[in-house]
């Protein structure tokens, strides 16, 4: 069980207001109800957070992750970032917009280990445009590739630079923090709308899912937020995420501490890899997209949707209970699936003309 006596949602808010932060999202987004993915899948009420609407270059959940990165660096001084990861990263994307915000170059180091193409498509296209420098390399995510952004920040402060770089310690932590607004906000909205959730769902490894459940500790809520891994990382994926839960709340000075019991994660619904969408993921954005006109990702969102989908047609849930799913965005990985996703998602069924 998690650790410190519950708090309420206006100390929590408080905690959050005392963490440096560059204000870029638009914020709150929506909690909206999905009528007709409920019908058709006959189990319980289904909402989303519409963090795919939090408006930083077509948004996503690492919009709240860098408003508390960019408060961070620039506490510190900081006048450029190195950051990286895979080719098609949304991470990359989300951060070189709120360093073109907040006017701080960025050297973006891509890896193509996990991607079969680094055609200008997608999110790298869209890193092109928004200013940032590119170096695509072949080391493979985790450990190799930090260690080259590290070194390339480096390199930057032997020139007289301040770089913020991505540490993954220090950077998961903060970006953590991010999330546990997140999760205020759909206590509140839930409130108002009238219904109080019996769980979340995320797709996340880490900072957002990490958020999220230490903002639900920290108010003492019953609500397991459940976290659909989109990668199976080569460590215990359910205690990373609690020791930066409770890194966040050592900076966010909360008493609250998580252990990996007290995360639900799930490995269960990666696929055929990281990046790959398999039938069940290809499955869920079909059905979203027809039923409720929602675009999900082929790496994230659409994996977590699989599980939801899944744990429903199983039988976890009864007709009476309300469900949120978290929209973490990753629409332009989309645009560079086009091909597979042409033949691997049927056409609709004609109609009477």
């Amino acid at each position: 069980m998690p650790t410190g006596r519950p708090i309420s949602r206006g100390e929590l808010w408080q905690a959050v207001d005392r963490v440096p932060r560059y204000r870029l999202g638009h914020l709150p987004t929506p909690l909206e109800p999905m009528r007709n993915l409920s019908e058709r899948l006959g189990g319980p009420t289904l909402w989303i957070k519409r963090d795919d609407c939090t408006g930083l270059a077509l948004g996503g959940n690492k919009t709240r992750h860098n408003e508390f990165l960019l408060g961070e660096a620039l506490a510190q001084g900081a006048d450029c970032f190195v950051w990286g990861a895979g080719v098609q990263s949304n991470n990359c994307r989300q951060t070189a917009a709120a360093c073109a915000r907040a006017g701080l170059p960025i050297h973006l180091i891509l890896s193509r280990a996990h991607s079969s193409s680094d055609d200008m498509q997608g999110n790298l296209l869209l890193d092109h445009l928004l200013g940032a420098t590119i170096e695509i390399v072949d080391v493979p995510l985790g450990h190799e590739l930090n260690a080259l952004i590290a070194s390339r920040a480096a390199e930057l402060r032997e020139k007289g630079r301040r770089p913020f770089f991505w540490n993954e310690h220090e950077v998961t932590e903060i970006a953590a923090i991010g999330y546990v607004p997140c999760l205020l906000e759909i206590v509140e909205q839930s409130t108002e709308a009238g219904f109080e959730p019996s769980d979340i769902y995320v797709a996340a490894a880490g900072s957002t899912g990490a958020g999220l459940a230490l903002g639900a500790a920290a108010l003492g809520l019953d609500t397991p937020v459940h976290s659909m891994a989109p990668i199976d990382w080569p460590w215990d994926t359910a205690e990373y995420t609690a020791r930066i839960a409770n890194g966040a709340a050592g900076r966010m000075s909360i008493p609250h501490r998580l252990e990996a019991t007290d995360i639900s994660l799930s490995e269960d619904y990666i696929g055929p890899g990281y990046g790959i969408p398999g039938s069940a993921c290809l499955e869920a954005l079909r059905l979203v997209a027809r039923t409720e006109a929602i675009l999900l990702d082929p790496i994230y969102s659409g994996k977590a949707m699989a599980g939801l989908i899944d744990h429903i047609r199983r039988g976890d849930f009864s007709r009476d209970q309300n469900i949120v799913f978290v929209h973490t965005g990753g629409m332009p990985a989309l645009f560079a699936m086009n091909e597979l996703l042409q033949k691997e998602i049927p056409p609709a069924e004609p109609f009477a003309m």
